[in-house]
């Protein structure tokens, strides 16, 4: 009988409850999870002797059962079975089951372990029974519990764990499932976390896909790799370390490796993203052209290393903050040059207080390779004010995560009958850009101890007109007054503009729905063959003559450093290095 989701969940919270109090929720993640992993692939390959996971004759789940009760439990789980294990299957960063700081001393250690060892042994949890075609029984457990211990750990501690919602709509819009993809098909996080994004990725595509990750956290990339096996991503290629300043994916002459796609939810601003190497000597190449970021301002640098790491025909997407698209000096300059070489293809603002970690609001700006040279524009889409409160975060609802990859998919009829209309909306949303920009700036200008935004609990509306209305007309407070009527006209721009969008934007789609119908079988040909598979066997054919143009560039180079000296001088060299040698050898007595 399939395993059901409710008794699983159940029990996995049950072997929470047993690790509360002694330790903060980001740790005992690591106890639960890993016994999870434990029971899993002893259920699954316990026994084969050709299965994509080892588990070495002595480190099973019944195994380990039957050290319940031991008095050296903890220290003989750690070398009984996790040891073995973690070294047949390439594990590492493996929890202590015998730190009495987290677990308790003595007896208060062994009963923990014990009971905790107890509620996996339920015969409900029989992973070998679960048969169910496409239920990723487990694979959804384990996000249960990722996405649970995250709303648990807090701030920081919850940067492991990207929601699934936004993963999903990654993973939809970069298209790999419109793709034609092999085994091949690679796919890449520079920053995977527990792998939740690099899982939906490759969920999408429509044959499996060969999956790398790095992280730097170690217990991080330890979850990843135990979450590739848990979704049948048993051959996933996991590596920890820091990927900007050692980047381990790399080829034989010493560059990065490139690959079909990328995504990544890398730290917001990161501070101390250039430790351990000089950006302005980055052996890979992966600012030249663009720009350094700012020293305490990240970003930027994930994103490059993105761009670096695409094949020459190759998609990403990145989540980052949104300052990213307006902050200025080295930012504007790296901005302006991804621009104008045609590299971003679209970006799309997410609603405020989605991720743990932060409340601020993201976005997801889109790379593509592909015919980045003829693109002249940006498709933005505006995705803030859709979503539902889900305790203290936001969340995308299904509707919400239908509407943005529904935008995207109707960008050809939209290119080729509705250009016009198109222009002006994105003409607007550059004003609203513009004036958002102009906003925050004024908030962050005047939002310190002296400023004329210091007296204001929250800034919004309400209190900048009350607080206004109460010092107008005082002459001590002109200043104050000054900035209050300016963030208000500016907060009307931005409403008329929000309203003129929504509106022009909904007639948009309107006139894009009754245009399907009315398509004849020529103009529909003309869709799908020209604007669509003709571009992209244009883009192929240009990738291919890229791919070559390099191999050539290469060879020649090659060559040129082999052939640099031609073989009159090389036999005149030699030539004269043995008179050298033949005077020498007749000083010390020998002739030739």
């Amino acid at each position: 009988m399939a395993l059901k989701k409710s008794q699983l969940y159940s029990s996995l919270w049950s072997s929470c409850d047993e690790l509360r109090g002694g330790m903060d929720a980001s740790q005992y993640k690591d106890y639960v999870l890993v016994l999870l992993f434990v029971k899993y692939v002893s259920d699954k390959y316990a026994g084969q002797p050709f299965a994509e996971i080892t588990v070495p004759d002595g480190a099973s789940f019944q195994d380990l059962v039957a050290l319940k009760g031991k008095p050296d439990l903890g220290d003989r789980l750690n070398k009984q079975i996790l040891a073995p294990l973690a070294q047949a299957n390439e594990l590492a960063n493996m929890p202590d089951f015998n730190d009495a700081t987290k677990l308790g001393s003595g007896k208060e250690m062994v009963e923990r372990l014990t009971n905790l060892i107890a509620i996996f042994e339920n015969p409900a949890l029989d992973f070998s029974k679960n048969r169910a075609d496409g239920d990723d029984i487990l694979g959804d457990a384990y996000e249960y519990l990722m996405r649970h211990f995250a709303t648990e750990s807090g701030k920081s501690k919850g940067q492991f764990y990207t929601p699934a919602e936004v993963s999903r709509v990654i993973a939809q819009i970069l298209g790999i499932k419109e793709a034609e993809t092999s085994p091949s098909t690679t796919v890449y996080d520079p920053t995977c976390g527990s792998g939740s994004l690099l899982l939906k990725v490759a969920d999408e595509a429509t044959t499996p896909a060969t999956l790398y990750g790095q992280e730097k956290d170690g217990a991080t990339s330890g979850l990843a790799r135990m979450n590739m096996i848990l979704h049948n991503y048993p051959t996933a290629v996991i590596k920890q370390g820091n990927t900007l300043a050692n980047p381990l994916f790399t080829v034989d002459n010493g560059g990065l490796k490139t690959f079909d796609y990328v995504v990544a939810n890398p730290p917001f601003s990161d501070k101390r993203w250039s430790t351990g190497f000089d950006p302005s000597e980055d052996d890979f190449g992966r600012f030249e052209g663009f720009g350094i970021p700012p020293g305490k301002q990240g970003d930027y640098a994930y994103l490059l290393h993105i761009l670096r790491s695409l094949k020459s025909t190759g998609k990403g997407a990145c989540i980052l903050p949104h300052g990213v698209l307006f902050r200025g000096n080295a930012e504007a300059e790296i901005r302006r040059n991804l621009i104008e070489r045609g590299y971003i293809k679209g970006i799309i603002g997410l609603p405020a207080n989605l991720f743990y970690g932060t409340g601020i609001p993201a976005c997801i700006v889109l790379l593509d390779k592909k015919e980045a040279e003829t693109r002249r524009g940006i498709f933005l889409v505006d995705a803030s004010g859709g979503f539902i409160k889900d305790g203290n975060k936001n969340r995308l609802r299904e509707r919400d995560l239908h509407r943005i990859v529904d935008v995207f998919k109707k960008q050809l009829a939209v290119a080729r009958y509705f250009q016009q209309e198109q222009e002006a909306i994105s003409q607007w949303e550059a004003d609203l850009e513009g004036v958002t920009a102009e906003r925050t700036e004024l908030e962050e200008e005047h939002s310190g101890e002296d400023g004329a935004l210091a007296e204001l609990d929250k800034v919004n509306k309400a209190n900048v007109s009350a607080r206004w209305k109460e010092i107008k007309g005082d002459r001590d407070a002109l200043e104050e007054a000054e900035v209050l009527q300016l963030w208000l006209r500016l907060y009307e721009q931005e409403a008329k503009l929000k309203k003129k969008i929504k509106a022009e934007s909904e007639a948009l789609d309107l006139l894009v729905y009754k245009q399907y119908p009315q398509l004849s079988v020529e103009e529909i040909k003309v869709l799908v063959v020209d604007d669509k598979w003709m571009r992209k066997l244009g883009e192929a054919i240009r990738g291919e003559m890229e791919r070559i143009s390099q191999g050539l560039t290469q060879r020649v180079k090659e060559l040129a450093e082999r052939y640099e000296k031609p073989l009159p001088q090389l036999m005149e060299r030699v030539t004269t290095l043995e008179s050298k040698v033949a005077r020498h050898l007749e000083k010390m007595g020998f002739s030739l």
